[in-house]
């Protein structure tokens, strides 16, 4: 249960053989990938080389409806994304995929990640003439193709060479009239995975294999870093022509953002967490008559802390699964009670007792702070927080909504004081060492930047949130 952190997006796309519902595909994808953007989501489905587009404001059940679904014809590709924004303010302009035509045809976009130069590439872009849109950096990524595609006899080639320019983290699928392509950034700073519909032939692109699990669709790999995988009637192309850096996949995937039935770099979430939580318990071990977890992502963790020290695990919490983005808090009294709201503790597991409580991270501590007070309130007598991340430091460049250093609470305040402005009895956070050991056998590498002030690339001085709200110089 974080505080304000949010991944950007996930993306999802589809090639059949041969016509088919395409457009069910994509929303039930769409709905496995849910928690990885509540703002917005879209569906842009390839009908003879017509795009046609649905996309708004709003959870995917909420934007799409059957007659909606419909709407869309029998085809063979199909594209989708859910979004949160780290990049570019909330309106429905900013909803994805983004369609662009050109003279050489269509193309639609979908985009996971956040550039590091996208301000530069847009005023490039802009002082040739390019109109923008958004306020997303998806469209320079799509004005960076598009420039490429005028020169280049495919599109495919068009995305190999405008990889060249764009530099941050992006995974995409791109869907041209005949193709849907999907590509990764040469760092792998977020996952995509490449599946195989059943009975069928054709392939499907996802941000998290929960998605394939969901249509029944078998899981082939990951797409590595820096590769450009082609699908079209000829079968599947790949292109590495970036490929060889060191990986530096994003370690908060496994802690926080991805699904627990998800299988990232063939490491399992779910044993992940579970390992995080074992490690909390070697390196922070206490005295206490429960375990609990925060729900959702402190479960898996709470549970290992539990196994591994033998303290017994119980239900803390009941979490209202009704709360969703449209969550209204007018006025100040009830912003206070949200989480009372969201949350509420079973007194009978924690009255009278001394509580391990798992969380996965403390950005500002002004949740964890009433989480222990709902927890006081109900009777528990000691209070020991452990965290299955470590303590946050710098920001993220690569698509996670971690807030400046300025709000984060480890950069002003040491353990011991955190734990006294939370009312905890007492605090333990994952060590920044352990934190990239939790993935077990993981064939990646990964990026702790958040965690310790060191990036895998170089990252800019300046990086303001809305980047392209910005008033240029004339």
């Amino acid at each position: 249960m974080s505080e304000n952190i949010h991944e950007e997006c996930g993306v999802f796309g589809v090639y059949s053989n041969k016509p088919t519902d395409v457009a069910h595909l994509v929303y039930f994808g769409l709905y496995a990938l849910q928690h990885r953007g509540q703002e917005s989501c879209g569906i842009v489905v390839n009908e003879r080389g017509v795009f046609k587009t649905r996309k708004g404001l709003g959870l995917v059940n909420e934007v799409f409806s059957e007659n909606m679904l419909n709407e869309f014809e029998q085809a063979r590709s199909a594209i989708g994304h859910v979004r949160y924004s780290t990049t570019g303010s909330v309106n429905s302009e900013n909803c994805q995929p983004l369609t662009v035509r050109h003279v050489k045809g269509s193309l639609a976009i979908a985009h996971n990640g956040n550039l590091i130069n996208a301000l530069n590439l847009r005023r490039e872009f802009e002082l040739h003439g390019a109109i923008f849109h958004t306020t997303s950096d998806t469209e320079v990524i799509s004005y960076a193709v598009t420039r490429k595609r005028l020169e280049c006899g495919s599109i495919q080639e068009a995305v190999e060479r405008a990889m060249y320019d764009i530099k941050g983290a992006y995974s995409l699928v791109i869907m041209s009239p005949k193709k849907l392509i999907a590509a990764r950034d040469p760092n792998g700073f977020r996952p995509l995975s490449l599946g195989e519909l059943p009975d069928n032939g054709g392939y499907v692109i996802a941000s998290e294999t929960c998605a394939f699990d969901c249509i029944g669709a078998k899981f082939i790999r990951d797409i590595e870093p820096g590769e450009i995988v082609v699908i079209d009637e000829n079968g599947i192309e790949s292109i590495k022509t970036h490929c060889g850096k060191k990986s530096s996949l994003c370690v908060f995937e496994f802690v926080y953002f991805a699904r627990p039935d998800s299988v990232i770099e063939g490491a399992s979430v779910h044993k992940a967490r579970l390992r995080a939580g074992q490690f909390l318990a070697r390196q922070h071990p206490v005295e206490a008559d429960v375990v609990i977890g925060c729900p959702d992502s402190g479960l898996d963790a709470a549970l290992g802390y539990s196994h591994e020290s033998g303290i017994p695990y119980g239900v803390g919490f009941i979490k209202n699964r009704y709360i969703g983005r449209t969550f209204i808090q007018p006025t100040q009294g009830q912003r206070e009670n949200s989480v009372k709201i969201k949350l509420n503790v079973l007194s009978e597991t924690v009255k009278d007792k001394r509580v391990v409580l798992v969380d996965d991270s403390i950005v500002r501590g002004t949740t964890s702070a009433k989480v222990v007070k709902l927890l006081r309130n109900a009777g528990a007598k000691e209070i020991h927080m452990r965290i299955s991340s470590p303590p946050f430091i710098s920001e993220c460049y690569f698509g996670t909504d971690i807030d400046s250093k300025e709000n984060l609470i480890a950069n002003h305040h040491s353990v011991e004081e955190i734990a006294k402005i939370i009312g905890a009895d007492s605090l333990g956070f994952l060590s920044p060492e352990s934190v990239a050991e939790i993935p077990e056998n993981a064939k990646c590498g990964f990026c702790r930047g958040c965690f310790t002030g060191n990036y895998p690339v170089e990252v800019p001085k300046e990086f303001p949130k809305d980047k392209f709200e910005m008033k240029f110089e004339e």
